[in-house]
């Protein structure tokens, strides 16, 4: 089984896979405020079509003028209205301008985007996305505007925050991931999980649960951390692929 995830994460694992996946986005930027904030919005409205999500994404950046640093903490209130009809799927303008509202206030009044999930020492990656979904929610908000962001504690897959974990946290070396948060290791991640990850974690038998669930993710991730228990989330590459290409 090692042998065929590790051959499949090496056939899947190469540059020319950014330029079809919301990753692109963060990668038109150098800066890590610019990247953290980019691969953030991308990963938010990543379900759908990837033509229609990078298209959204791109548009995003253009309504903050392809800064997104320096729009998140110099914007306006009516700044935000520039984001009146964007909408991608069930994310709309009112979602829209309330994240530029939240991202304004983690970075000028917390610790931006790493340090949202940081909370304290030794938590898991669970307890760490619900740190963070309670900062972002910290202040007036519609309820509407929460099931953009995935909450495990009420049994969520959070493969997007899962996914944007993974891009933040996980080393460069295949030249995707950025790995510029350096106070979560690779270890700790979970896989984001998605219709191909379970499809395949199941066919291969990593995976017994039926429901893409929490507890699915955690029962695949540590089906994976056999393999490589120092970065286990690596063969999301592998099953991702294999899904998308028919493997298995």
């Amino acid at each position: 089984m090692k042998n065929l995830l590790d051959d499949a994460y090496a056939r899947h694992s190469k540059a020319d896979f950014i330029p079809n996946d919301p990753i692109l986005i963060p990668h038109r930027f150098s800066k890590k405020e610019d990247i953290e904030i980019a691969g953030f919005l991308a990963a938010t409205i990543a379900w759908g079509q990837r033509i229609t999500i990078i298209n959204n994404a791109n548009r995003m950046m253009e309504l903050m003028d392809h800064a997104p640093h320096d729009f998140i903490l110099n914007h306006q209130p009516e700044d935000r209205l520039r984001f009146r009809g964007f909408v991608h799927r069930t994310f709309n303008e009112t979602d829209a301008m309330y994240f530029m509202e939240a991202l304004q206030h983690l970075y000028l009044n917390e610790q931006g985007l790493e340090g949202s999930f940081i909370a304290k020492p030794g938590l898991y990656a669970k307890e760490r996305i619900f740190h963070f979904h309670h900062q972002f929610f910290s202040i007036e908000h519609l309820p509407r505007t929460k099931k953009h962001v995935s909450n495990p504690m009420k049994g969520s897959s959070a493969k997007r925050l899962n996914m944007y974990l993974r891009w933040m946290v996980r080393p460069t070396k295949e030249g995707i991931d950025f790995g510029i948060w350096k106070h979560m290791k690779p270890s700790e991640l979970m896989i984001p999980l998605d219709v191909h990850t379970s499809t395949v974690g199941r066919k291969l038998g990593l995976l017994q649960r039926k429901q893409d669930d929490w507890k699915s993710v955690e029962e695949l991730t540590s089906a994976l951390r056999q393999f490589d228990p120092a970065d286990p989330v690596k063969y999301d590459f592998a099953l991702f692929g294999m899904g998308v290409s028919r493997e298995a």
